[in-house]
C-alpha cells in the first residue's frame, strides 16, 4: 500500500502548477486525497487534467489566488522572489517547499528509482515506469514530461515502487534518497548553476552518496563523464555499481543494437547469458537508454526476462521524436533536444530511420547562458540536417544576454558546411519551411521551448 500524504501537504499551494515537474507531483497529491491548489500563466490541457482530477487551479499569479489555509507553497527554481503569491507566503507565514522536496517527501517509504544524466532522464524514467506497469507492480511515477501510451507524466500507484526523474539543473536530484540510482551521462550543462565540469562532478557525487546502504548505482561505461564519475565513487563500499553499455567491461554488455526502421532490436550479455528485445523508438541512444532501465530494474529483484519483453511496450514520450502527423507527402516529428549532444543523437537516428529522406530542421535555441557556452556544437549538430531554419533564442527563465543571440549557432553551422537560415519571426515559420518541404522529407522541430506547437502550424501550410 502506497503512503499517505505527508502533513504538509494536505493542502499544497503550486505555483507554476503546469509545469512538467510541478504538475506530477500535483496529480500524485490529488490521487492520494491532498487538496490541491495552483497557479500558472496560461491556460493548458494540462490545467484542465488537473481540474478534471479535483484540484484548483487559477491562471495567472495573483495574491488573492493562495488561500490562508494554504499547508505550504510549493515552487520550482524557476520562481521568482517577486511573485505575488510567493509574498503573500512569506506574509501569511505560510511554508515555501521546493518542488524537489515536496517529490522526496511523496517517495518517503516507497522502493525509489531515480534516474539522473544531462540527457535521456524523462525516456529511461519513461521506460521503466512503463515495464512496471506491464508486469503488473504499480508503481508510481513522476516523469518531465507525458507518457504516449497513458497520455500523462505521473501516476500514484498501490505498488512498493516509485520511479522518478532526477534533476540535476538545480542540484535538486540531491535531496532523494534512492534504492537505486541511475546516471546515464555527466556533461556540461546549465551553465547559470554550474561554473566547472568540477562542481558538475561533485554534485552528482553529492547524488551517488545519498543512495540508500546496499543500494545499487547503475552507471554509464561508455559515456566519459560517467566513466569519471565511477572512478570517483568507486570507494563508496555501501553501495553495489553496476555498469552498462558497449565497453567490453560493462556488467550489463550490450552486444549488438540493430536498427529496424523505427525500431531497435537491442542483445545483451547480462551475468553470462544472452538477452534480446525490442526498443519500441529509434537511434542508438534509445536503446542505451533502455539498457539502464533493464539493469536498474534487475537491481530491485525484478527477472531481466520479464522485464526485457515489458520493455517492448514502450511507445515514447511526447517530444522525445513524436511523430506529429504527414501531410502532402511530408513527416514532420517533434524532438525536445536542446544540448548538442541530444541534437546529434536524435538527427542521426532520424538518419538510421529513414536515410533516404531529406532532413529538415526547425531549430529553437533554449536559454541564453547555454547558446554562450554551447552554440558553436550546437551549429555543428545542424550540419547533420539537409537544411535548417534557426529561430530566436527561448528565453525561458532566463534574462538576454548582450551580444548573445542564435547568429553564434548559425554561424557555427554555415562554417561547418550547413544549409542554415535564420527566422526571426516565429509565426513565418510554417510558411517558409512548408515553401521548403517536398514529398518524401522528413521536419523535425528541435527545442525546449515554444517550437513544438509549430508542428500542426506546418502540417496545415502542406495541407492548403
Amino acid at each position: 500500500m502506497a503512503p499517505g500524504i505527508p502533513a504538509a501537504m494536505e493542502r499544497p499551494h503550486f505555483i507554476g502548477i503546469g509545469g512538467a515537474g510541478m504538475s506530477g507531483i500535483a496529480k500524485i497529491l490529488t490521487r492520494r486525497g491532498a487538496k490541491v491548489a495552483g497557479s500558472d500563466s496560461k491556460e493548458s490541457a494540462t490545467a484542465e487534467a488537473l481540474r478534471t482530477l479535483g484540484a484548483t487551479v487559477h491562471i495567472g499569479h495573483a495574491a488573492g489566488h493562495l488561500a490562508d489555509d494554504a499547508t505550504c507553497v510549493v515552487v520550482s527554481s524557476a520562481i521568482r522572489a517577486d511573485n505575488p503569491e510567493l509574498v503573500r507566503a512569506g506574509d501569511l507565514s505560510i511554508p515555501v517547499v521546493h518542488r524537489s522536496d515536496a517529490l522526496a517527501s511523496l517517495m518517503d517509504g516507497l522502493r525509489a528509482i531515480a534516474v539522473a544524466g544531462t540527457h535521456g532522464k524523462t525516456t529511461t524514467t519513461s521506460m521503466l515506469a512503463v515495464a512496471l506497469t506491464e508486469l503488473g507492480l504499480d508503481p508510481s511515477y513522476a516523469i518531465g514530461g507525458d507518457l504516449a501510451g497513458p497520455g500523462t507524466n505521473a501516476a500514484h500507484g498501490e505498488g512498493a515502487i516509485f520511479v522518478a526523474e532526477a534533476d540535476e539543473s538545480d542540484r535538486s536530484f540531491q535531496k532523494y534518497d534512492p534504492e537505486v540510482a541511475i546516471v546515464l551521462n555527466v556533461e556540461l550543462d546549465h551553465h547559470a548553476n554550474y561554473a566547472s565540469m568540477d562542481e558538475i562532478y561533485d554534485s552528482f557525487e553529492t547524488f551517488v552518496g545519498k543512495i540508500v546502504p546496499d543500494g545499487t548505482l547503475v552507471v554509464s561505461a561508455d559515456q566519459a563523464g560517467a566513466v569519471e564519475l565511477t572512478r570517483r565513487v568507486r570507494d563508496l563500499s555501501a553501495v553495489k555499481v553496476v555498469t552498462y553499455g558497449e565497453a567490453a567491461t560493462a556488467d550489463v554488455r550490450v552486444h549488438k543494437i540493430t536498427q529496424r526502421g523505427l525500431t531497435s532490436e537491442v542483445t545483451v550479455v547480462l551475468n553470462g547469458k544472452y538477452l534480446t528485445f525490442t526498443v519500441s523508438v529509434p537511434g542508438r541512444h534509445y536503446a542505451l537508454n533502455a539498457v539502464a532501465a533493464l539493469a536498474a530494474g534487475v537491481a530491485l529483484g525484478i527477472p531481466a526476462h520479464n522485464l526485457a519483453s515489458a520493455l517492448g511496450k514502450y511507445t515514447g514520450v511526447k517530444r522525445r521524436l513524436q511523430l506529429k502527423g504527414e501531410a502532402a507527402g511530408v513527416q514532420v516529428i517533434d524532438s525536445y533536444a536542446h544540448h548538442p549532444t541530444e541534437m546529434t543523437a536524435d538527427l542521426e537516428a532520424m538518419r538510421g530511420a529513414a536515410s533516404d529522406a531529406r532532413l529538415l530542421v526547425v531549430f529553437q535555441p533554449h536559454l541564453f547562458s547555454r547558446t554562450q557556452e554551447l552554440g558553436t556544437e550546437m551549429g555543428q549538430a545542424l550540419a547533420l540536417a539537409d537544411s535548417s531554419v534557426v529561430l530566436d533564442i527561448y528565453p525561458a527563465r532566463e534574462d538576454p544576454i548582450p551580444g548573445i543571440t542564435s547568429t553564434l549557432i548559425i554561424d557555427a553551422a554555415q562554417a561547418a558546411g550547413a544549409d542554415v537560415i535564420a527566422v526571426h519571426d516565429k509565426e513565418r515559420v510554417p510558411e517558409v519551411v512548408a515553401g521548403m518541404a517536398k514529398p518524401g522529407d522528413l521536419v523535425l522541430t528541435m527545442g525546449a521551448g515554444d517550437v513544438t506547437d509549430l508542428g500542426p502550424q506546418i502540417l496545415e501550410h502542406l495541407s492548403s
